[in-house]
């Protein structure tokens, strides 16, 4: 560990085009680190010190910076994954990922139908069954289009095993799953109708929009009361939501005094947003099929809602 005379020094010893050279690389390394841990304050800390680590290489004997910098961010975060796995063995409840509002730079590009699919709630939920290689390639490979030669050196794998690796991901990823991608006018307007539905008061208008084997995951991370266990049906988990979203019913855990509920677009996907008082108190992310609503991943770790928080209340700042 560096003390911070070591890390004063490292700074005054990179130039204004070495820093140059890193920013603009940062997005794109948040990007993949987002992807890779499903978390956006942990994407940061990777990225922050992949940049800790570029102020002390020897940077003339790079031939390719970007390529570099991948490798050492990739690398940190498989480091980082494999500790979480220990850690989530004895987490409360459903592990979900940190939501963020669409627009956040931490979601990277989207001009596919690729590229939005790789950060959806649902998909970096279903990231979590991935080896932390497994989810290194797929993430490189389906999100940036990286060729598998390049994943390979990345990883330092050859590259028939990085293009094993990458199918046997792929054939977890899709096992069973319907995959729908939606722009975001069509995910405004999911939310929009959902969030009708949910302010009825009635049990009908949410049967009507989710399929007959919905499931409900609610990630509380140990911080406030959350269900642990999935909610299976789209008949029980409409009745639960009405209980949840029936004026008064969940006060008593806030500080602010109830909450109002919001139509939004996060992660690319129509969401519901309880908003407590200044701050956002938790997230309702719908999985869309053409079948309807087929799961629900409600958010509400506060740790996992800062981010979210700030965000909405700079775009909602009057």
């Amino acid at each position: 560990m560096l003390g911070p005379a070591a890390l004063d020094c490292r700074v005054m010893a990179v130039s204004s085009a070495d820093v140059e050279v890193f920013e603009r690389s940062r997005a794109r390394l948040e990007a993949i680190a987002y992807r890779l841990l499903g978390s956006a304050g942990d994407a940061e800390d990777v990225v922050q010190e992949t940049f800790l680590r570029w102020q002390a290489a020897d940077r003339d004997r790079f031939g390719t910076p970007e390529a570099w910098l991948t490798k050492v961010l990739t690398n940190l975060c498989l480091n980082q994954l494999t500790s979480a796995r220990a850690r989530r063995e004895t987490y409360i409840g459903p592990w979900l990922p940190e939501p963020v509002l669409t627009g956040d730079r931490m979601l990277g590009p989207a001009e596919t139908a690729e590229q939005r699919d790789s950060v959806s709630i649902a998909v970096l939920t279903l990231m979590e069954r991935l080896t932390p290689n497994e989810r290194a390639v797929y993430v490189l490979r389906e999100a940036f289009e990286y060729p598998h030669a390049e994943i390979a050196g990345i990883l330092d794998l050859t590259e028939p095993n990085c293009q094993q690796i990458h199918r046997r991901a792929r054939q977890h990823m899709t096992a069973g799953r319907v995959r729908t991608v939606t722009d975001t006018a069509a995910a405004r307007r999911i939310a929009d109708e959902f969030l009708a539905a949910a302010l009825s008061g009635e049990v009908e208008p949410l049967v009507r929009m989710l399929t007959g084997d919905a499931v409900g995951l609610t990630d509380g991370g140990g911080e406030v009361p959350a269900r642990t266990t999935p909610i299976h049906g789209g008949l029980q988990l409409a009745r639960v939501l009405r209980g949840i979203l029936r004026p008064g019913a969940v006060d008593r855990f806030l500080p602010e005094g109830g909450f109002t509920l919001h139509a939004a677009v996060v992660n690319g996907g129509p969401a519901i947003l309880a908003v407590a008082g200044t701050r956002v108190a938790g997230v309702i992310c719908l999985e869309t099929t053409a079948d309807g609503i087929a799961a629900l991943h409600i958010q509400a770790s506060p740790s996992k809602l800062e981010r979210l928080t700030r965000d909405w209340a700079a775009a909602n700042a009057v």
